[in-house]
């Protein structure tokens, strides 16, 4: 996610995962690359699978499908270049198939109930991950790992790696990314140097007061803070860090209570808080007035010079990243330390479908996307000289007048045997790693919330949240409506939701030994 336009495509594909999320009851970070944070030598292949392509008999066609958000015009090409590796090694061509973010939900369920030879699959618990699960649409790993790529295992954190495990069985290998997140905000650089502003002596976040009541004093037509989305509302932005949503909300972990007590996030002081310093803010004119009602996102409003800052999930690299979706510079200041919650391993995976036509040969191709570093390099950048083109100092970038394959590498293999993108620090792999082996995990990583139970329930709560949630978070209503709020939200069903949830955690940690 270092060129433009994969730059742009997280938060988006997050955002929507989050909208699905809520309908369904079931990221961020979005969220980790904890994998050796290397772009030379790729790791040591594995025992059998590149052990030469006679002992793997016939040829086949692997097939990979993935979500497909960028521009996948020449993906045809990059398929080409990956078969040429893949067939030396394994005896086997592959066939990249990109789907739709809009249709991904449809396609997929079509290709696990049909007959289609299908032989790696993007997964995620964000799209029915332990229901694909539940009915056998995915082969059990851990014996396909063992014996074709035994050093997938040492690519990333074991609580990642361990994480995707339903009833003791891997399903899935996570991708290797920025599993973690901490929080703070990201403000434009211009006008910070314009008014030799500094986050240097900024601990918390009401320390941004003199920060925003200088641009607001000074720049007209500038809001000091914008929201990312309405259902990115500030008090929601200012307690992510601190909390384990556990697919979405009502019932949260706390984090630093390292329990699995699933509580109303509502009821608690520090959400209370929260929308006290929203509201603070909001009255102080920090915040636009239509906060809870517009559409634009934060940055076309940066873009536009309408902005000057936002709250947010961050990780290393993400100034970088962010000043170029903005178009401006941004600085950064984490306020809260990394956190992984339950989704960091299962947000994004790669798993062997049951209609694979060899999975001994699937399982061979899965670990070249882990250890290979040229097949690593072509599916997350495609073909050099086409796709882009070396910038000097490690680094590469996109060639004039841009790429016709842009891939979201964050989906799929280990993106730390990949070329850095040009703005990027050559050792940004390197920090992702330590940013995610330092984060605070999350007693419930691993968990996913099956709503099914409480549908109805979940709808009527739904409801609720799109009657008050974005008035209080972004501070346009008082939070003296906060009591009225849940006494809404209990009555639509919130406590049979967050005891469903309590009871289905209570299950995974006994089956999972986790205490």
């Amino acid at each position: 996610m270092q060129n433009k336009s994969k730059a742009v495509l997280l938060p988006a594909v997050l955002l929507s995962m989050s909208m699905l999320a809520s309908a369904c009851g079931g990221s961020n970070n979005a969220g980790g690359a904890s994998a050796p944070a290397s772009g030379g030598s790729s790791a040591p292949a594995s025992s059998g699978a590149s052990s030469g392509a006679a002992s793997n008999g016939k040829e086949l066609q692997l097939t990979l499908a993935f979500m497909g958000l960028g521009n996948m015009k020449e993906v045809g090409l990059v398929q080409d270049e990956i078969s040429k590796i893949t067939k030396a090694k394994i005896n086997a061509t592959v066939k990249l198939m990109p789907i739709d973010i809009g249709a991904w939900t449809q396609q997929v369920n079509l290709l696990l109930a049909g007959n289609e030879p299908l032989d790696l699959l993007v997964t995620s618990s964000f799209f029915n991950y332990s229901s694909q699960v539940a009915k056998g649409q995915l082969l059990p790993l851990d014996d396909l790992l063992a014996k074709y790529a035994p050093t997938v295992k040492d690519t990333m954190e074991p609580a990642i790696f361990n994480s995707t495990k339903i009833n003791g069985k891997m399903y899935g290998v996570p991708s290797i990314r920025d599993t973690a997140a901490d929080h703070g905000i990201s403000a434009r650089k211009d006008l910070m140097d314009k008014y030799n502003l500094s986050f240097d002596n900024v601990k918390t976040y009401a320390d941004l007061d003199p920060i925003f009541k200088t641009i607001k004093d000074n720049e007209p037509g500038v809001y000091p803070l914008v929201q990312r989305s309405q259902t990115n509302g500030i008090a929601n932005e200012l307690v992510r860090g601190y909390t384990d949503y556990l697919g979405d909300t009502p019932g949260v972990l706390v984090i630093a209570n390292q329990d699995l007590k699933v509580v109303d996030l509502y009821e608690t002081q520090m959400y209370k808080d929260a929308l006290q310093q929203a509201r603070k803010w909001y009255q102080a004119g920090y915040i636009m007035p239509d906060a809870a009602t517009t559409q634009e996102g934060n940055n076309s409003l940066i873009k536009a010079g309408k902005g000057f800052s936002y709250l947010s999930n961050m990780k290393p690299g993400f100034a970088t990243q962010e000043s170029t979706v903005n178009g401006r510079e941004m600085v950064t200041a984490s306020f809260v330390p990394p956190i992984s919650t339950s989704d960091s391993g299962t947000g994004f995976m790669i798993s062997i479908p049951k209609n694979t036509q060899d999975a001994d040969r699937a399982a061979q191709l899965l670990n070249l996307l882990y250890t290979d570093k040229d097949v690593a390099n072509l599916l997350a950048n495609g073909v050099e000289g086409k796709h882009y083109v070396d910038a000097g100092n490690g680094q590469i970038k996109a060639p004039e007048g841009g790429s016709n394959y842009v891939f979201n590498q964050w989906e799929v293999g280990n993106n730390a045997l990949t070329k850095v993108w040009q703005g990027m620090d050559t050792d940004i792999w390197a920090q992702t790693k330590e940013f995610n082996k330092n984060s605070t995990f999350s007693k419930a990583l691993g968990f996913s919330f099956d709503s099914s139970p409480v549908k109805t329930e979940v709808a009527a709560v739904t409801n609720v949240n799109n009657q008050y949630k974005a008035g209080l978070e972004s501070g346009t209503i008082d939070p003296s409506k906060l009591d009225e709020f849940v006494k809404k939200l209990k009555a639509a069903g919130m406590d049979k939701i967050i005891a469903e949830k309590q009871k289905q955690l209570d299950a995974w940690a006994k089956a999972n030994n986790v205490q």
